[in-house]
């Protein structure tokens, strides 16, 4: 008998890979941080001696969720600004926001929040978007967690860097920095294209190319940004960055609430990604993205939560059910999007958007043992027909009860084992009593 680190025995597994669809009588090993088997209990038993065997005979398993989208820090601006449209809520409240609070300390103790919060609701990877992405990757790393760090770009001023030349200097460094760190990759984060100029996106393309790194960017995240670049240069804000040579298989658009149907068979012709943030965009009335029609034209979306100024909450249960009923709704057809693909979108779809689909997204054995356990015996749940239809449209974030990230346990039973969660959460009152004043 092979000795190994893990056996985890769930009722159901969702591998995700080849079909999302619950499979009773599986088990999960795992050793030196990936996943080796996916096979039968009795076979398991077998064939395998796990130092550690979890048995979890009312869990769903299936793979750690992937938050596309966030800015981890701006937890701590959570509530800051609510109510308001995004043009107003960005300039009148964030950025003045963060030129008064921004520094190393606020980023550390925000993403330190963000990723606790994250973690408890089974977010095994997330992809950052945010001021000192590098103090990003030192927390993240000192949690155990899956991080893409992105390497901001603005033609602006901020706490972080002067002009558009720091920001891709300081950036490339945080690349070299982390580039062999197990659980941390990095990509081009040019904020929006209304907020960066040609000179620098065409920099960052090449750079891009050069390191190979996805790029990640907001893209017609309202109708009004997009009517004001075509009054401003009289081409809409994809048109441009396909001009300047954007618009690849590593582009992560992220929003994308206003697509022309030539847009859409552009993003799915150069094989682009789209992240879709529901709650965000109808918390700021963004408008919604056609998640249907790109589906149907075979554009990888995935799922982000935006940041906690925005969305309230860092919770991709809540993200899969809203995606879900405003996409049935928008689309005028209650067969659109089925649970399995938002369930996908979660999962794998986020993975291939961050490039990370050989090594996360789905229960593959080969691939890092990011796996969640999720607790449907609760009365809320019953009777249970349909696991992987009651995860969308009921699960939540207070089901999870285990997280391994790379085959470490991160949550046991609901409980964090890296985290200081009450010093966490006392390091958020005091931000928290300064904002206030």
């Amino acid at each position: 008998m092979q000795p190994i680190d893990a056996l985890i025995c769930p009722r159901w597994t969702v591998r995700v890979e080849p079909a999302v669809i619950a499979e009773e009588g599986l088990a999960l090993a795992i050793d030196a941080g990936r996943i080796i088997d996916v096979l039968a209990v009795a076979e398991a038993d077998r064939r395998y001696t796990a130092r550690v065997r979890h048995d979890r005979s009312s869990h769903v398993l299936l793979p750690g969720l992937v938050n596309a989208h966030t800015h981890a820090a701006m937890s701590l601006f959570r509530g800051l600004a609510a109510d308001l449209p995004l043009d107003s809520w960005l300039r009148e409240r964030i950025w003045p926001a963060e030129a008064r609070w921004i520094g190393p300390d606020f980023v550390a103790d925000g993403t330190r929040l963000a990723i606790a919060e994250m973690l408890q609701g089974g977010i095994t990877c997330f992809s950052d978007m945010y001021h000192y992405p590098d103090v990003t990757g030192t927390v993240a790393a000192e949690a155990g967690m899956r991080a893409v760090l992105g390497m901001i770009a603005l033609d602006f001023p901020t706490a972080w860097a002067k002009d558009a030349e720091e920001y891709l200097r300081k950036g490339l460094e945080v690349h070299d920095r982390f580039k062999a760190t197990p659980l941390i990759t990095t990509s081009f984060a040019p904020h929006a294209p209304y907020s960066v100029g040609d000179a620098t996106l065409v920099r960052i393309r090449r750079l891009a190319d050069e390191l190979e790194l996805p790029v990640h960017m907001h893209v017609h995240e309202t109708s009004a940004e997009v009517a004001a670049a075509v009054a401003a240069t009289g081409q809409r804000p994809l048109g441009r960055l396909a001009a300047l040579g954007l618009v690849t298989p590593g582009l992560i658009g992220v929003h994308a609430t206003d697509l022309a149907a030539n847009e859409i068979e552009l993003l799915a012709t150069a094989g682009a990604s789209v992240v879709h943030c529901p709650r965000s965009n109808l918390k700021l009335a963004s408008g919604l993205c056609p998640v249907a029609r790109l589906l149907e034209a075979d554009v990888n979306v995935a799922l982000g939560t935006d940041g906690a100024a925005s969305s309230q909450r860092l919770d991709l249960w809540s993200e899969m059910q809203t995606a879900a009923l405003i996409g049935k709704h928008a689309a005028g057809n209650a067969a659109a999007l089925p649970a399995a693909a938002v369930l996908r979108m979660a999962t794998l779809n986020g993975a291939r958007a961050l490039g990370l689909a050989g090594e996360i997204g789905s229960l593959v054995a080969g691939k890092a043992a990011d796996v969640i356990c999720v607790d449907l015996s609760s009365l809320e749940h019953q009777p249970l027909l349909d696991p992987v239809s009651e995860l969308v449209y009921a699960g939540s974030r207070h089901d999870v009860t285990d997280v391994w990230v790379a085959g470490e346990h991160l949550l046991a039973e609901g409980i964090a084992m890296r985290l200081d969660v009450a010093e966490i959460g006392a390091a958020a009152e005091r931000w928290g009593q300064q904002l206030r004043g």
